[in-house]
């Protein structure tokens, strides 16, 4: 079966550091598009009980959109202004 995007909520700008970063409305996935013009990171840091942890990075080319699985609580952020996140789920 075809597997579709269901939109939950609106895009926006990540943060750019740990401190700016979203849960994006408690996302559990979420659509991330990086419009920066060059390379750019995202980072997904655990919701730990003393804070955040286990912060996990990778290299998301210009004009490409990746799908990120994080918990509700955890937060993301990317390298660049120009990186925007969506909180989506799955259908079909």
């Amino acid at each position: 079966l075809m597997t579709r995007t269901l939109l939950i909520g609106s895009e926006e700008a990540l943060g750019t550091n740990l401190a700016g970063g979203k849960t994006l409305d408690s996302a559990t996935v979420v659509r991330v598009i990086n419009l920066s013009g060059a390379d750019a990171t995202v980072s997904i840091a655990k919701s730990t009980s003393s804070g955040y942890s286990g912060i996990a990075t990778v290299t998301l080319p210009d004009d490409r959109v990746e799908f990120f699985e994080k918990a509700g609580a955890d937060i993301i952020y990317a390298s660049s202004a120009n990186v925007k996140g969506a909180k989506v789920g799955f259908t079909g």
